[in-house]
Formats: structure tokens, C-alpha cells, sequence
């Protein structure tokens, strides 16, 4: 009987394991301050997560989670392991300018007599 506690225990501790992973906290890059990035993402310290505030203040929102590896000391296995974590939101830059994406809107026909 003890081993069938055991093992009921064990998968009882499993699950939970797996519900707290999958409820994982997510951030959006391009809103979340240094000290929320820090807290968030795994291999993200406090100078990373600063690295991170001011690239996005000197060249503006991320476009892609892809994008941090432009950041000093943010490679790609850092972005892979937090990729389920990481959102681009907010200010997300637009790929294509605002004037090339309205049309104009079209002179009306001249009237046939």
C-alpha cells in the first residue's frame, strides 16, 4: 500500500508541476519595465533587463521576440527558452509606413452627358 501512495503522490506532484509551467507569466517587451523583464524571463538579470529598456528606447518597439538578440548579451537560446513567455504588444513597429498603408481615396468620375 505504501508504494501505490507513493506513486499517487508523485503524479499528484507532477501535475501540479505541470499547471504552475504552463501558467507561466508572460511580458510584453516593448511596455514592461527593466525590473518586471527581470522577474519574468529566465536568464534575464537586471543589467540585461536594463539592456533591454534602452534599446527599445533608442531604436524603438520590438517587431518580434527574435528582435532581442539585437540587445547586448541576449542570444538566441535566452529568447528560445522564453519564447512562450515573451509578447510583442504595444508600439509593435508597423512594417511598412503609415502613408504607404491608406490608400487614397478616389477622385469621383466625371459625370457623362
Amino acid at each position: 500500500m505504501n508504494k501505490l501512495a507513493l506513486i499517487l503522490r508523485s503524479i499528484l506532484l507532477s501535475a501540479a508541476l505541470a499547471g504552475s509551467a504552463l501558467a507561466a507569466e508572460t511580458v510584453d517587451i516593448n511596455t514592461a519595465d527593466a525590473a518586471t523583464l527581470d522577474r519574468v524571463l529566465d536568464r534575464v538579470g537586471p543589467s540585461k533587463a536594463e539592456a533591454i529598456v534602452a534599446h527599445r528606447k533608442q531604436h524603438g518597439a520590438f517587431k518580434s521576440a527574435d528582435e532581442l538578440a539585437e540587445v547586448k548579451g541576449i542570444g538566441l537560446s535566452t529568447i528560445e527558452l522564453n519564447r512562450e513567455r515573451i509578447k510583442v504588444g504595444a508600439g509593435a513597429r508597423a512594417t511598412a509606413p503609415a502613408a504607404a498603408a491608406k490608400p487614397k481615396p478616389k477622385a469621383p468620375a466625371p459625370a457623362s452627358n
